[in-house]
C-alpha cells in the first residue's frame, strides 16, 4: 500500500489549559474522501483547522505531537506553502464580494504574488471551474462578480478557488451546511469525483453523507479519536459502543 498523504501521530491541541484533541493517530490515504464525524464541540473542526496551521493563529492555542504531508514534517514547513498545499473550502461559502468570478478562481495566485501568464491565467481558471462542475454555468459570465451566483454555486467557485492551487489535500469544513438539498446533492456528487485529482478530508455531522461520499471515516468524541477505518466496516461492525449510539442516534 502506498504511503498516507497525511500522517497524524500522537497529535494534541489546546486552546490555552483547555485540551481539545488528545492522542490523535490516522493516516489520510491519496485520492480518497476521509470523513470526519462526530457530536458537535467534539474536535472535528480543531483537527481540521490544525492541518492547514490555521489552529495557530488562534491566542493561546498549541499543539503537540506531529503531522507529516508526505515526508514532511507539517509543523516545520512555512506556513504559507503550507496552506499552497492544502487547500480549505468553508461552511459558508466566501467568495471575495469585489472579485469577480475569473478574479476569484485565481485569487491564491495574486495572493502569494505568483505571477503567471494570461494564458495560463486563462487555462487555470477554466480548469478550475470545470473542476468544480461551474464552468457550464459561468463561461460567458467571468467578469460578473462572484456574489451574483447562488449559494451552491459560490461553494463550487470556492471550491474551484482551492483547486486553482493544485492542492495536495483539499479540507472542506461542513461544505454543505448552508445550502439547500438540490445544491447539497450537488456538491456530494462533486467530491466523489474531485477524488479522482485530490485527497479530501472532510468535517460533516451530517451521518448520511459520510456514508455516502467517504471511503474512510474518523469518528472522534470529546477531543478523542474512538475509531478510524473504511467507512463500510464502521458504519456496519463499528468496533466501539460509543461509534454504534452516535449513529444509532443515540447521542449527537
Amino acid at each position: 500500500m502506498e504511503s498516507p498523504v497525511l500522517k497524524i501521530d500522537s497529535f494534541c491541541a489546546f486552546f490555552s489549559e483547555n485540551q481539545v484533541l488528545q492522542n490523535v493517530n490516522m493516516e489520510v490515504r491519496h485520492n480518497k474522501v476521509t470523513a470526519l464525524m462526530g457530536p458537535s464541540g467534539c474536535g472535528k473542526t480543531t483537527l481540521l483547522r490544525c492541518v492547514n496551521r490555521m489552529h495557530e493563529l488562534v491566542p493561546d492555542a498549541t499543539v503537540s505531537g506531529s503531522m507529516h504531508l508526505h515526508d514532511d514534517d507539517l509543523y516545520k514547513m512555512n506556513p504559507i506553502m503550507v496552506r499552497k498545499k492544502i487547500g480549505m473550502v468553508f461552511q459558508r461559502p466566501n467568495p471575495f464580494p469585489t472579485m469577480s468570478i475569473y478574479d476569484n478562481v485565481i485569487a491564491g495566485y495574486k495572493l502569494n504574488g505568483i505571477r503567471i501568464s494570461r494564458t495560463e491565467r486563462d487555462r487555470i481558471v477554466e480548469e478550475s471551474l470545470r473542476g468544480s462542475a461551474l464552468w457550464d454555468e459561468v463561461k460567458d459570465r467571468l467578469h460578473k462578480k462572484g456574489t451574483f451566483l447562488s449559494g451552491g454555486q459560490q461553494q463550487r467557485l470556492c471550491i474551484a478557488r482551492a483547486l486553482a492551487m493544485k492542492p495536495d489535500i483539499l479540507l472542506m469544513d461542513e461544505p454543505t451546511s448552508a445550502l439547500d438539498p438540490k445544491a447539497t446533492a450537488h456538491i456530494e456528487k462533486l467530491i466523489t469525483e474531485l477524488k479522482d485529482s485530490v485527497t479530501i478530508l472532510l468535517v460533516t455531522h451530517n451521518i448520511a453523507q459520510a456514508g455516502r461520499v467517504s471511503d474512510y471515516t474518523a469518528f472522534l468524541y470529546l477531543g478523542d479519536l474512538v475509531e478510524f477505518g473504511t467507512t463500510d466496516k464502521l458504519f456496519t461492525v463499528p468496533d466501539d459502543k460509543r461509534t454504534e449510539e452516535y449513529l444509532s442516534g443515540k447521542f449527537g
